[in-house]
C-alpha cells in the first residue's frame, strides 16, 4: 500500500464493521443484509458487462 487510505475506503470499512456488529446482535437483520448484499453484487456484475 502506498500512503494512507482514502476516505471512501475508510467509510466502507466503518460501514462494514457496523453492519457486521448489528448482524451479530440481531440475526434476523443479518439474513436480510446478506440477501441485500447478494442482490446488489449480482446487479453490479451483470450491469458491468456492458
Amino acid at each position: 500500500m502506498n500512503g494512507p487510505i482514502d476516505l471512501r475506503t475508510a467509510v466502507l470499512l466503518l460501514a462494514g464493521g457496523a453492519a457486521t456488529y448489528i448482524a451479530f446482535q440481531h440475526p434476523g437483520f443479518g439474513t436480510a443484509l446478506l440477501v441485500g448484499v447478494a442482490v446488489v453484487t449480482l446487479l453490479h456484475i451483470l450491469l458491468g458487462r456492458r
